[in-house]
């Protein structure tokens, strides 16, 4: 059985109005047709708590290491970023929707990656260099909207910083298969052309992924 993991990095959670939340529920309603014994979990990053790197997570990892007694808040952080890193792990395929937040990805989504991004358990480093530990076989799909449009080759293209960083750390923990889905210009564009365009990208992604 397929594991998809879908995490939504969408502040509006669910907000009808959305284009990249539109072109995601396109793509989860075609998965699940060509798929429809695969098991699908989803995340909502701004509707569920994901600890970021603070002073409790850093307190935390120091105890750990002096074999110290954790508050009870420390063990709520820790045991939460396991169970988070838990269900990446089971997963071998997975969708990112998010907008595009001053050419970054949302805030709530680098926590995420902080989560994740863990030595011994999805890299390690060796004497020649560090290896990423999800080198099986799997697929990533970042389905981002944006305002802007950043296909165009000028300043803007230079300083999608979101794109960079998501097809580099998925790189780094050793996936092969990354693409990314544009529902760009929103705020130039007609909205039914931006949807068409990705929902037929959308589409095909969801045809390659589904077995």
């Amino acid at each position: 059985m397929t594991n998809l993991l879908v995490i939504n990095a969408h502040p509006k959670v669910d907000d009808d109005s959305s284009v990249t939340l539109l072109v995601l529920r396109y793509f989860l309603e075609t998965y699940s047709k060509r798929n429809p014994e695969a098991h699908i979990e989803q995340i909502d990053l701004y509707r569920e708590y994901v600890p970021g790197i603070d002073r409790v997570f850093l307190d935390a990892q120091e105890k750990v290491k002096r074999s110290e007694r954790l508050t009870e808040k420390e063990q709520r952080t820790t045991a939460r970023m396991t169970e988070l890193l838990r269900q990446f792990q089971r997963a071998r395929q997975y969708v990112i929707a998010m907008p595009l937040h001053n050419f970054n990805i949302p805030s709530r989504l680098k926590d995420y990656m902080d989560n994740i991004l863990i030595p011994r358990e999805t890299y390690k480093f060796t004497e020649t260099g560090s290896v990423g530990l999800l080198n099986d076989g799997r697929s990533a799909v970042v389905i981002q909207g944006s305002g802007a449009v950043y296909t165009r080759q000028d300043w803007y293209t230079e300083v999608e910083y979101s794109h960079k960083y998501l097809h580099s750390m998925f790189r780094f923990l050793g996936f092969d298969d990354y693409r990314i889905i544009r529902a760009e210009g929103t705020a130039l564009r007609k909205r039914e052309d931006i949807l068409a365009e990705t929902y037929r990208e959308a589409y095909e992604a969801a045809i390659q992924l589904a077995p």
